[in-house]
């Protein structure tokens, strides 16, 4: 809301004021992590040898985190073509990092099978 009145008479104070508000949100976030942190621990003693997979979740979910955050601020500063390509980005790099797991649980599949 105290963006909103700095965008008419000074825009740019608006955007930094918005993009100041969107770190510190942003940080409150990845405190909360932590706690989420402790509890995939468990997780990973049911995985038994198949952590890797819990490796690759956090890193696609930090990707979209960091493609949507860069984004908004992009569309913020009214470059929605931009935002459009960095979210672009972010959905084609998850789809490659699922590449691999697509791959084990074809092989896996094909073990059990034959």
């Amino acid at each position: 809301m105290l963006a909103l009145q700095f965008k008419s008479n000074r825009p740019e104070y608006s955007l930094y004021l918005g993009t100041a508000i969107c770190l510190v949100i942003f940080t409150f976030s990845v405190e909360g992590l932590y706690t989420l942190l402790g509890k995939i621990g468990v997780l990973e003693q049911y995985l038994s040898g198949s952590g890797e997979y819990l490796g690759f979740l956090f890193k696609a979910v930090g990707i979209t985190y960091v493609c949507e955050f860069c984004a908004s601020i992009c569309k913020d500063a009214g470059y929605s073509a931009v935002a459009g390509q960095i979210e672009i980005f972010g959905k084609l790099s998850v789809l490659l990092m699922g590449v691999p797991i697509l791959k084990a649980v074809i092989e896996n599949i094909n073990a059990i099978a034959g």
